[in-house]
C-alpha cells in the first residue's frame, strides 16, 4: 500500500462546520464549472446499466459534488441522491432545485463504510475515497461487493507533482466564482476575500488529497480478494493531461455477461 496518512483541515472535527460548508461549496461550483468529471460520464452511464440500478446513490457528496454538470451526460434521467456524513442541507436543497427534483438527498448522516439497506442503487464516491484509512475504503468496497451494489470511485486528486502544482491555481478560481455562490453574503465575502480562510483551506487540502491519494496499484490490492464470477471489477484513468481523473468501478453483472466478471479490466483513458 503505498498511501500514506495525512490529514485535511476540513476533516478536523475542529473545524467550524460553517467554513466546512464554504468549503464544500466551493469543490462543488469548481468541479461543476470546469466540468471536471464528464470523462468518466460514458465509463458510468454503461455501468449504471449493466447493474440494473434503480437510481445512483452518491456518498460523501459534500456541497453536492459534480451532478449538476454531470447528471445530464448520463442520459437516461436516472435520478440521484446525494448523501454524507455531514449533510451540508442547504446545498443540497439548492442542488435538488437547479436539477428541477432529479437530484434528491439523504438529510440524516450516511456512513459511507455501512450504507443502510434502504438505500439501494449504484454508489458513487467522487473525491473522497483518499479521506478514508485503507481499512474504512476496503470497508466500503466490501460492503458494495457483498450487497452486489455497482460502485464507482472518482478521484482528480492524484499522488503526482504536476498535480498538485496544479492546485495552485484553486484559490485565484475560487476568488473568481465565489459571487456565483449561493447565497452570496457578507460571511462568505469575510471569509473568501477579507479571511481568506476558504481559498487557502481548498489549496491546502487539495495538496494534501494528492499526497494522500490511492495509486491505481493501491485500489488493485483493495478489490484483489474480491472477486467473484457475477462482479466485475474496472481500474483506469481518465480525462485530460490538466484533469485526470482516476476510478475504479464495481458492477453487478447479469447471468449472460457474467463470465468475464472476475476479470480486472484496465483500460487506457
Amino acid at each position: 500500500m503505498q498511501r500514506r496518512p495525512w490529514f485535511e483541515l476540513h476533516d478536523d472535527p475542529r473545524f467550524p462546520r460553517f467554513l466546512r460548508d464554504m468549503v464544500t461549496d466551493g469543490l462543488e461550483h469548481l468541479w461543476n464549472t470546469l466540468g471536471s468529471y464528464g470523462s468518466v460520464a460514458p465509463r458510468l452511464r454503461q455501468a449504471v446499466a449493466q447493474s440494473g440500478a434503480a437510481q445512483i446513490v452518491d456518498l460523501c457528496s459534500g456541497g453536492g459534488g459534480p451532478w449538476l454538470s454531470l447528471a445530464p451526460r448520463l442520459g437516461s434521467g436516472i435520478p440521484v441522491i446525494l448523501t454524507d456524513w455531514f449533510p451540508n442541507l442547504p446545498a443540497f436543497v439548492r442542488t435538488r432545485e437547479r436539477s428541477h427534483g432529479r437530484i434528491q438527498f439523504r438529510g440524516q448522516p450516511v456512513d459511507a463504510t455501512a450504507v443502510p439497506e434502504d438505500l439501494r442503487g449504484f454508489r458513487t464516491i467522487f473525491t473522497s475515497f483518499h479521506h478514508f484509512t485503507p481499512e474504512q475504503a476496503q470497508a466500503i468496497l466490501v460492503d458494495a461487493f457483498r450487497r452486489r451494489e455497482g460502485i464507482g470511485v472518482f478521484d482528480l486528486a492524484r499522488p503526482r507533482l504536476r498535480t498538485m502544482l496544479l492546485c495552485s491555481f484553486v484559490p485565484v478560481l475560487t476568488w473568481l466564482l465565489t459571487p456565483r455562490m449561493r447565497p452570496f453574503g457578507w460571511r462568505r465575502v469575510l471569509w473568501t476575500y477579507l479571511l481568506p480562510v476558504v481559498p487557502f483551506t481548498l489549496w491546502l487540502d487539495g495538496v494534501l488529497s494528492c499526497l494522500r491519494a490511492y495509486s491505481l496499484q493501491d485500489l488493485r490490492e483493495m478489490i484483489a480478494p474480491l472477486s467473484a464470477p457475477d462482479y466485475a471489477w474496472e481500474i483506469g484513468e481518465a480525462g485530460s493531461v490538466k484533469a485526470r481523473v482516476a476510478y475504479l468501478i464495481g458492477t453487478p453483472m447479469q447471468t449472460s455477461t457474467a463470465r468475464h466478471a472476475s476479470e480486472v479490466h484496465e483500460l487506457p483513458g
